[in-house]
């Protein structure tokens, strides 16, 4: 795509496949979030998970200085918007109202997964601008209606805005670790009554005879992650859906990343009736499926939050990223964090109308994180630790 110059020391091309791409390489761009690790991208990709199949045509862009990998981009060619959890599909109505097409379109991501992380992966500042630069290139030359970077850090943002990208806001819930110590700790953080509705759910869940496990390394078998899948199945069917992974795809991340997935696994008199799949990064827990076979009430939210924070404070874990949207996760701790997508619009009279959409769309999400700040589930009073834990 691009050739070097005394002003830009390197090239950029584009590759359909992570086979033959260097994965130590990438994997030194990459950091510690996995899900743009070279492991789980190259298995969406042997797994038929990605691919022009499931409209998602990989067009990974790599920048290379001397022979050296410097920068790369996770990038694919989409035939349509579904897997990214950012929701654009009011704006292909509007771009097929007008006689244009909106599909293909371009987008940087970790294919479903909700989740914020490096989406141009490099060595300097120097390198991300000149994937930024490479993208909107690579754009141009495909002719697509626009590109979508989901869920991009500060670094990407700002990158991606120096070239033109008008920047989309949304809102997740997260837990931190404000220095609990313990469970117990937490749960005396929390105010009477979301602390007193968390203990009567947790006594509910055990009354009902069940317990749980965190299954990770050796201990999470094939059998356990053929009964989490029975159960990812079985959500996605409940919601008129169908899944994106397949069961070798799971059972491949686990063989080459054993310490990545978490599963919590609830049983009732041995039998396992529900789970919840993890993905352990650096120094996140990330919540990413759930499914069950058996109703006992308050099994939801103990087995894909309440275990999940449990885990973070016994392994010494910071965060949990409770997934995309869900308001009611704030009753078990989980606080409003916005996250931020970056898109592109070739088209000068769409991008005008869709900025104005996003700065309205803006003030809108101020107002809703202000609301759901004000509405806080923690008690005020002193930190964990400084004075006496309300029963």
């Amino acid at each position: 795509m691009t050739t070097p110059s005394a002003a830009a020391p390197w090239t950029a091309r584009v590759v359909e496949s992570l086979e033959g791409v260097d994965r130590d390489a990438w994997q030194r761009l990459a950091g510690g979030n996995p899900f743009v690790g070279f492991d789980f991208l190259s298995l969406l990709e042997r797994s038929g998970c990605v691919s022009r199949r499931t409209g998602w045509l990989p067009q990974h862009l790599l920048l290379e200085s001397d022979g050296r990998l410097v920068g790369a981009a996770p990038a694919y060619l989409k035939s349509h918007s579904r897997g990214e959890f950012v929701f654009d599909q009011g704006w292909a109505q509007a771009f097929e109202r007008h006689g244009l097409p909106y599909y293909p379109k371009l987008v940087l991501a970790a294919p479903f997964s909700p989740v914020t992380g490096p989406r141009l992966l490099a060595a300097d500042a120097a390198s991300r601008a000149g994937l930024a630069q490479a993208v909107v290139a690579l754009a141009r030359e495909r002719e697509v209606s626009s590109v979508h970077a989901l869920f991009v850090d500060d670094g990407a943002r700002s990158a991606l805005v120096d070239e033109g990208f008008l920047v989309r806001e949304s809102v997740q819930f997260h837990w931190t670790d404000a220095g609990y110590g313990s469970f117990d700790g937490f749960l005396a953080s929390l105010s009477h009554d979301k602390r007193k509705k968390i203990k009567q759910d947790r006594k509910q869940v055990e009354k009902a005879g069940v317990t749980f496990r965190w299954l990770t390394g050796a201990d999470l078998g094939t059998a356990h992650l053929e009964f989490f899948y029975d159960c990812y199945v079985n959500t996605y069917q409940a919601h008129w859906s169908s899944p994106y992974l397949t069961l070798p795809f799971f059972l491949e991340w686990h063989q080459r990343c054993p310490k990545a997935l978490v599963l919590v696994l609830a049983e009732q008199e041995g039998r396992p009736i529900a789970c919840a799949l993890n993905v352990l990064g650096d120094g996140v827990l990330y919540g990413r499926y759930w499914g069950s076979t058996t109703f006992v009430s308050g099994l939801h939210f103990e087995t894909c939050y309440l275990q999940a924070i449990a885990f973070c404070l016994a392994n010494g874990v910071g965060t949990f990223e409770g997934g995309a949207q869900g308001e009611h996760k704030m009753a078990r701790g989980l606080m409003p964090v916005r996250t931020q997508s970056a898109h592109w619009i070739a088209d000068p009279r769409f991008a005008a109308a869709i900025e104005d959409f996003l700065g309205r769309e803006t003030e809108a999400i101020d107002g809703y994180v202000a609301q759901l700040e004000a509405s806080s589930p923690f008690r005020e009073g002193p930190p964990p630790g400084e004075g006496p834990a309300p029963g």
